[in-house]
């Protein structure tokens, strides 16, 4: 695990005018969960394993391209994905860990090579969409891409990561239904209350988290846990 300092955070939808969200110290792990840490966890938490959870935990597509019930599909080495919320929270709590929030995952996210924040950096900001705007079946091995400032790889341009409030930003239908002009659900009006209407990477992440539910599961969806500074 690497350690992240205590930091502020200004969501991409957040009230006008709003301080930034502080953020405490915490820990997050230096690269994904792989099939080989996940095969482990199925050992002995033989309850998670597809032919034996239940179907309110996961839904059907729940670790579907591994050979069997223990056996992953490919390179030990690469993200597994494929694992629902349910499924990825299990697994950090066996190892006395936790699912990192939406605002620590995006601090730590936020950090360039060498630069703790690199939002405000063009440059930046293309690299990491020229990664989103790749198309790829199969993820390579965890750990390949260059370290962030932190030290962490593969937050951006491997596989989309789970967090513990992935949900947290949710936006209704249309906002005549219930007449309320003030919440912003017309189509299109998501970036008037944006907190930076050009980061569409995080447009992207946003609207990716809140089309999710717990069960759910996709190819490229895997996940890296977390824990407190304090915890031992």
């Amino acid at each position: 695990m690497r350690s992240i300092p205590a930091g502020s955070y200004v969501p991409l939808y957040s009230d006008r005018g709003s301080p930034p969200v502080q953020v405490a110290a915490f820990r997050l792990d230096r690269v994904p969960v792989t099939n080989a840490d996940f095969q482990s966890f199925l050992g002995m938490h033989p309850q998670w394993r597809r032919d034996r959870i239940k179907r309110l935990f996961a839904d059907e597509g729940y670790l579907a391209a591994w050979t069997d019930a223990l056996t992953p599909h490919g390179d030990p080495a690469q993200p597994v994905v494929s694992v629902s919320w349910f499924a990825a929270r299990a697994y950090c709590e066996a190892q006395g860990k936790r699912l990192p929030l939406e605002d620590e995952w995006e601090l730590a996210a936020s950090a360039s090579h060498d630069r703790p924040y690199a939002r405000d950096r063009a440059a930046w900001s293309a690299t990491i969409l020229t990664w989103y705007s790749q198309r790829t079946t199969t993820p390579a091995a965890v750990g390949q891409s260059p370290p962030n400032y932190y030290g962490v790889h593969d937050l951006h341009g491997l596989v989309w990561e789970w967090v513990e409030d992935f949900n947290a930003t949710l936006y209704g239908a249309d906002n005549r239904q219930g007449g309320d002009g003030n919440l912003l659900r017309f189509c299109g009006a998501g970036a008037l209350n944006a907190a930076d209407a050009l980061d569409y990477a995080n447009f992207m992440r946003s609207a990716f988290r809140t089309s999710l539910q717990g069960s759910y599961t996709t190819k490229q969806l895997g996940f890296r846990c977390a824990s407190d500074e304090s915890d031992p």
